[in-house]
């Protein structure tokens, strides 16, 4: 007899997901935070670069996050389904895609790395930094989608321990290795770029090795099929769209944050980091909702998905109010992790409170995305993003030309999220996206 809603065992079934993905999903923004604060002690205008070429790469990586996101999705539901063959045909699709749009994107981004950081800075010093960071770290873009579709084989299939074990093992390497070419060596900006680069293609090798293995075991040859790799990139189309109006935000808010100064550019790169320690904090329910969702539909249990959707829910309201709070009281003392300019702190402070506010809203948010995603719901969730990239230009617009400062484009981000929290919610509240079987 299947539990009631609300039951410990469910609470079991997101735990047993969520807390390994916390650790996993947190290690990588840990990095980003080690170098925003290593670089931000170089000076503003090296901590500025790094936001200027931070937003480039996490918006190439991050238009491949469905190379995580999909795969999980298909791998969950093949696996809960007992089709054990097709899980593993589904992972290789994955990695293949991933390595063919590595190095195409590495290639691209790397010979734009010039104009990109130049449009973004807010001086030339600032696209210096940016530039020489961008360049040396294209290198890396292939096996950091290596590492997303890996990642995303080996959740499917509820294997959470092996992210875990390499993203954690890989973020204490990262920060070594950066001390020693930052610091040590005197290689700055670009020492702080090669050691993640290193790292990162550690940790590519060690995730789809273990996937490797695995699907060999099932009887799956590991050389490219045209089909696996282009049912997988299909498959993307939509989570592409989707996560390219959130990158597109990003993106525009970082333009609108250059107007304002070197000062609020660097102050606007560490609250964007905070962030990015938040949302990955928070998409760790996000990843229970895609594999939990994903494995219930796969076997058919429309009601175990409702109720696993609504205990999920709840909790991301639980967790955002958490981190809110946290990251509200210690406001006051982040600006000294980061930076010595008076004037980026200044900035700072209320900028993250601002951010503090919306957290709560913000775990919803991932969660129903997290669902959504999981249930294969990626044309929807496309159509959502370009409603939600229409409503927050305007709000982008508005702090833009009226030189409001960085505090009111954080307010506006409120909106942003808000507008997605609506379009999700309103969809959660039908039936279509609940479709049951392997898909």
């Amino acid at each position: 007899m299947r539990r009631r809603p609300g039951s410990d065992g469910t609470s079991r079934q997101i735990l047993a997901v969520a807390l390994p993905a916390f650790a996993a999903l947190v290690a990588e923004p840990v990095m980003l935070l080690a170098d925003t604060a290593m670089i931000g002690h170089l000076g503003t205008a090296e901590l500025a670069g790094l936001a200027v070429a931070s937003v480039v790469l996490a918006t190439v990586v991050g238009l491949c996050v469905f190379l995580a996101y999909g795969t999980t999705s298909a791998v969950a539901r093949s696996h809960g389904a007992g089709r054990e063959a097709d899980a593993g045909a589904q992972a290789l699709g994955g990695i293949w895609l991933a390595a063919t749009l590595g190095v195409v994107l590495a290639a691209v981004t790397a010979l734009l790395a010039d104009p990109l950081t130049t449009s973004l800075s807010s001086s030339a010093d600032v696209a210096h930094h940016a530039r020489v960071y961008l360049a040396v770290s294209a290198a890396g873009i292939p096996a950091m989608l290596l590492v997303l579709a890996a990642t995303g084989a080996l959740r499917g299939v509820l294997d959470l321990r092996t992210p875990l074990v390499v993203t954690v093992s890989a973020c204490v390497a990262n920060v070594a290795l950066n001390l020693l070419l930052i610091y040590g060596l005197g290689w700055g900006v670009a020492g702080a770029a090669l050691g993640t680069v290193l790292v990162q293609w550690s940790a590519a090798l060690a995730l789809t090795g273990v996937v490797a293995r695995r699907v060999l075991r099932d009887g799956v040859s590991l050389r490219p099929r045209l089909g696996a790799v282009l049912a997988a990139a299909r498959a993307g189309v939509p989570l592409l769209v989707r996560t390219g109006t959130l990158r597109v935000a990003v993106l525009l808010a970082t333009a609108v944050a250059a107007t304002f100064g070197d000062a609020s550019l660097a102050a606007h790169q560490v609250t964007a980091t905070v962030v990015t320690l938040c949302a990955f904090a928070l998409d760790a329910l996000a990843i229970a909702g895609q594999t939990l969702t994903g494995r219930a539909l796969g076997a058919g249990d429309a009601a175990l998905t409702r109720e696993l959707t609504a205990r999920m829910v709840r909790w991301g309201w639980g967790v955002g109010a958490v981190i809110g709070v946290a990251v509200a009281v210690l406001s006051p003392w982040i600006p000294a992790v980061f930076t010595s300019d008076p004037d980026v702190a200044d900035a700072l402070v209320p900028a993250l409170l601002a951010a503090a506010l919306v957290q709560p809203l913000s775990g919803a948010v991932f969660v129903l995305d997290g669902v959504l995603i999981g249930a294969g719901d990626g044309r929807y969730l496309a159509v959502a993003g370009v409603v939600v990239l229409v409503a927050y230009a305007p709000l982008l617009l508005a702090v833009d030309l009226s030189g409001a400062g960085l505090t009111w484009l954080w307010l506006a981000y409120a909106g942003f999220i808000g507008a997605r929290w609506g379009t999700l919610e309103h969809r959660r509240r039908g039936e279509r996206w609940v479709v049951l079987g392997a898909g």
